[in-house]
């Protein structure tokens, strides 16, 4: 009876499920779970309408690898039932290892583990209870499989992942700079020595699609305040994990209490099935209801931080281009008398970071232009629009951030 599932989607409109192994999947809690994990984390602190999750995403992904599959099919690819299922099932979990407010959090409860090993850990897990039958989407998603093109549409630098998540960004934002005509892309998609090839009359989109992707780093996703209320999120655990280490008298829900009691390494979260089965159940609301409890928390610090994140006072960012000496020691100081505690613990309230990014990696999977004559080039080379400059420069930012006080 459910082996045909449609969801009415803003972006894309009605995406159906016709796979009953597919429909298993979606119906899993450990995928369920992704509707409770927003996918911007707390940009909706500066876009109010970037609530959207990453449940939308995944399922969005899986339309446009459809999409995608099929446009090859009528190039003249052959596909078979089991790759196609198979690379659906890649993309549909690529992100099912996101913990709360996705990258926001990214190995703050458990260091050294990092989203793409989660997510392979979840599918491994998931292999094993269904008897299999996702073998052949490891092999796609970890690139052993010999029709490599496949895993170019989960994981390259024009993946199904990101035509979705710079459409559906731009759209729960509004900011309609950095929308993809994804539609027109994925149309211009060929497949050449087993690899995704973009035909040369869609070298404009694809211009277009690297534009659109700078614009919303720099406008979205390391917008100021957004990097400001996120850092003030990590360092709010930073100092309540501080906290339940010295005295033990911290609570929260019983899974965030889990990662409060016990200190995981990588080696325990690899090892121990019970850890990953407690962090499937983690969520934004686990920590956000943790944070508005802990706003009343004796620790002057903790409980300021958490005032602030809920009642939005978010504190002062500056950026800087290069690093520069930064002169912590009295604006500490004036911030402890302010809170009446001790310097020391407003190191949570007063502090420095640096975030890099760059658009175009070309260590990873080029984006590759196919001309009629048979030759390819790549973008770099066939692109009049090519800025050597701001799409291969590893951009770094330096941030400093202190509360707004009086």
């Amino acid at each position: 009876m459910n082996r045909f599932k449609v969801f009415n989607d803003p972006i894309h409109g009605f995406i159906s499920i016709e796979s009953a192994l597919i429909f298993k999947l979606i119906e899993h809690p450990w995928f369920q779970r992704l509707r409770r994990i927003k996918q911007l984390g707390l940009t909706d602190y500066v876009y109010p309408g970037a609530i959207h999750t990453r449940f939308h995403h995944a399922i969005g992904a899986y339309h446009i690898m459809r999409q995608a599959l099929w446009t090859l099919r009528r190039k003249g690819h052959e596909i078979s039932k089991q790759e196609e299922e198979a690379s659906l099932i890649a993309i549909l979990l690529h992100d099912m290892g996101h913990g709360p407010f996705s990258h926001t959090l990214e190995k703050c409860l458990i260091p050294e583990v990092n989203h793409e090993r989660i997510t392979i850990l979840f599918m491994e897990r998931l292999n094993a209870q269904f008897n299999g039958e996702l073998d052949l989407a490891l092999d796609i998603f970890h690139d052993r499989y010999p029709r490599r093109f496949f895993h170019d549409l989960v994981s390259s630098q024009l993946d199904m992942d990101r035509l979705d998540y710079l459409s559906r960004d731009s759209f729960f934002t509004g900011v309609n700079e950095g929308n993809v005509n994804h539609v027109r892309i994925i149309d211009m998609i060929d497949v050449l020595d087993d690899h995704i090839v973009v035909e040369a009359k869609g070298i404009h989109s694809i211009e277009k699609f690297l534009q659109s992707r700078r614009f919303m780093y720099w406008q979205v996703y390391l917008h100021k305040t957004v990097v400001c209320a996120e850092s003030m999120l990590v360092k709010v655990m930073e100092r309540a994990l501080e906290i339940h280490e010295e005295t033990g008298k911290l609570t929260a829900s019983p899974v965030l209490q889990f990662f409060l009691d016990n200190r995981v390494d990588v080696d325990r979260f690899l090892r121990d099935d019970a850890v990953l089965d407690t962090f499937a159940k983690l969520d934004d609301y686990d920590i956000f209801s943790a944070v508005k409890e802990w706003m009343n928390h004796e620790d002057a610090v903790l409980s300021y931080l958490c005032r602030c994140l809920i009642d939005r006072k978010l504190f002062k960012i500056e950026v800087f281009d290069e690093a520069v000496g930064f002169d912590l020691d009295l604006k500490r100081q004036e911030v402890a008398e302010v809170l009446h505690t001790h310097k020391d613990a407003v190191k949570h309230a007063v502090y420095t970071f640096a975030m890099s990014h760059s658009l175009y990696d070309k260590n990873q999977t080029r984006i590759k232009i196919l001309y009629k004559n048979g030759k390819v080039r790549e973008i770099s080379e066939a692109s009049e629009q090519w800025d050597e400059k701001s799409w291969l420069k590893n951009t770094t930012k330096y941030y400093l951030c202190t509360p707004k006080l009086g």
